[in-house]
């Protein structure tokens, strides 16, 4: 197995630290001024079972395992009060990931939307939304005439999956968004 030195790492790598697995979201490399001193590696990871976020700094030298994870594509079928249900779009498997497991990830799960799963040895730990998704407006307050004045007025709309997020005024109930999973913006109607 071949180890990845702290100053090849780059987003969405995976990585192994005290037999844990890792997503790695941002990486920075800080030049010290100081001689004789080395390059800093500071890092946002995240952590493949518990979905924790951790900010951690390595040196250039150090070097890291790849986990034995697997990317299976799959699609979300349901949730009940076991967990979240998917399936393997290629052997048709199934897997639960229990409510903690999915987080707040939740709110962006339509029934057949595909996505990928992570499996660490075998086992379904994590889950890795598209970047964009497409839910429906199930309420929305009536924009109210003037209240554009300062420019880019929005108003709350609740989605169908219960998430909560701001729309521009003219956007109505009933119709459909695009939201960044990442961010959780509107980015538009779809």
């Amino acid at each position: 197995m071949a180890l990845i030195g702290a100053n090849e790492l780059k987003k969405k790598l995976l990585i192994e630290i005290d037999g844990q697995p890792y997503n790695v979201l941002d990486v920075f490399f800080a030049t010290p001024t100081a001689r004789g001193a080395s390059t800093m590696v500071r890092t946002r990871l995240k952590n493949l079972l518990n979905g924790s976020v951790l900010e951690k700094s390595f040196k250039t030298s150090e070097k890291f395992a790849e986990p034995n994870v697997e990317l299976a594509d799959v699609s979300f079928l349901y949730s009940d009060g076991e967990g979240f249900h998917f399936m393997d779009s290629a052997t048709y498997e199934q897997f639960t990931i229990s409510v903690d497991g999915v987080g707040d990830d939740r709110f962006y799960l339509t029934e057949g939307l595909a996505l990928q799963l992570f499996k660490f040895n075998g086992r379904a730990v994590s889950l890795q939304l598209p970047l964009y998704v497409e839910l429906k407006i199930v309420s929305a307050e009536p924009g109210a005439r003037g209240n554009t004045a300062a420019g880019g007025a929005t108003k709350t709309a609740k989605l169908e999956t219960g998430l909560e997020v701001q729309v521009a005024l003219f956007i109505k109930e009933g119709e459909v968004v695009r939201v960044n999973t990442q961010t959780g913006d509107v980015m538009g109607r779809a």
